[in-house]
């Protein structure tokens, strides 16, 4: 048996620079999604253009230019940071000769490799056939026999269907699954607001180390990278807040720019967590220089998810590596997930944030009555407590629920 050696795919990215966006910025990222994805970047193209070309995207004279590159170069992918069109994919790789793809099947073809849980492979999945349907013309043997970066098959998957028809059941089939999946995550958050559990959801950049905060406050266990979308399935967590209340933490997958519709589409359940949540928490890596246009990306999604009437707290994370104190905005809360930095005030944000729910009382609860005194502790916060000719005296905050469970052991209400 001999082992053969496999080569990572040696990228040349090319961004179009229309003056609307930091291209340079974006380059950059995608170039961690193609690090991410396994691939060797061996340089980066950028054409000034006021429009993207209707036929080829960028310029005639540049494919000339990047064409010969990659004949003397061994270039074997062209990465384009803005999606392309089915005809300008096609007519680029006849022009160049070299296999092309695009920003958003590179981040579906990252998202295909990371997916775990039967929910993430089903999204995935469905993103992806509603990604490649409209390309499947004049092109779908040749995309069922490559292999490489873009084309890691989804789950359940045993090759490339060319037929549209099959592929319409199977986006059908999909579809069918997912709505049964968002009945269950409904009747899930249902559940939790009958039991009066409110709900934090963790949102914010890919990488911005929302995993490493669900593990300090939850000890969940999230596998934590530093690279783009090491996690994709939901996360959630009971958690405690300082004034006694339990809240169910949930983590959601990362944002990134430009990212896919097809995606957005299929996480659309996932991302729902969000939208009814009580209280959202946007996490940003303070030390990328990026920081404040990653939240901004985050902000526009949850406008977009209708979350405008929810809380939202900005936190930055990742402030053991900064030197600079003054570099946190205003209204921001500053934390470092890894040495629990600014934790406690980030747990006191959150208790403030969310609808009062509490009421702190004096309850005189009889001998008899003892059993109730252990409850009050698990569930509520304990001031002070004595033992009084007539039983437990208590001054306590505890949950609206119980304060009218327990009203006639109530002596006063204190706030």
């Amino acid at each position: 048996m001999i082992e053969l050696e496999q080569h990572p795919e040696r990228a040349l990215l090319v961004g179009l620079d229309t003056g609307e966006e930091n291209t340079e910025a974006l380059l950059e990222e995608l170039e961690e999604l193609t690090v991410t994805a396994g691939a060797q970047v061996i340089a980066k193209v950028i054409q000034k253009l006021p429009c993207p070309e209707k036929a080829t995207f960028i310029g005639s004279g540049k494919l000339t230019e990047i064409t010969e590159f990659c004949e003397a170069n061994d270039i074997d992918l062209l990465i384009f940071d803005t999606e392309l069109s089915p005809t300008q994919q096609r007519n680029i790789e006849e022009a160049s000769g070299v296999r092309t793809i695009d920003r958003t099947l590179l981040i579906l073809d990252i998202f295909a490799g990371r997916a775990s849980s039967g929910e993430g492979r089903i999204q995935v999945e469905l993103a992806r056939y509603r990604y490649l349907l409209p390309r499947l013309t004049g092109q779908g043997q040749k995309l069922s026999r490559q292999g490489g970066i873009g084309m890691r098959r989804g789950a359940g998957e045993s090759k490339l269907e060319t037929d549209k028809r099959h592929i319409r059941r199977r986006i059908h089939a999909l579809g069918e699954q997912l709505k049964e999946i968002e009945v269950r995550r409904e009747s899930q958050r249902k559940r939790r607001r009958k039991n009066g559990i409110p709900t934090v959801a963790i949102v914010g950049y890919t990488n911005a180390g929302k995993s490493t905060l669900m593990n300090h406050l939850t000890e969940a266990g999230v596998l934590v990278e530093d690279m783009l979308f090491a996690t994709l399935d939901p996360t959630a967590r009971g958690l405690k807040l300082p004034d006694g209340r339990n809240v169910m933490l949930v983590d959601t997958v990362g944002l990134i720019r430009k990212l896919p519709h097809h995606l957005v589409e299929a996480f659309h359940s996932t991302l729902e967590e969000a939208a009814e949540a009580d209280v959202i928490l946007n996490v940003c890596d303070l030390s990328n220089p990026e920081a404040e246009e990653h939240l901004r990306v985050t902000n526009d999604l949850l406008t977009q998810l209708g979350c405008g009437e929810i809380p939202v707290l900005p936190v930055f994370n990742k402030v053991d590596l900064i030197d600079d104190p003054m570099m946190l905005p205003k209204r921001s809360i500053g934390i470092s997930a890894l040495t629990g930095q600014g934790i406690d005030r980030l747990l006191e944000e959150i208790a403030h944030a969310l609808p009062p729910t509490r009421v702190r009382v004096e309850m005189l609860l009889p001998f008899h009555k003892g059993e109730i005194a252990p409850l009050l502790r698990k569930n509520g916060v304990i001031h002070a407590e004595e033992y009084v000719a007539e039983g437990l005296k208590l001054d306590c905050t505890i949950d609206k629920m119980d304060a009218e469970k327990y009203q006639e052991f109530i002596i006063r209400n204190l706030c």
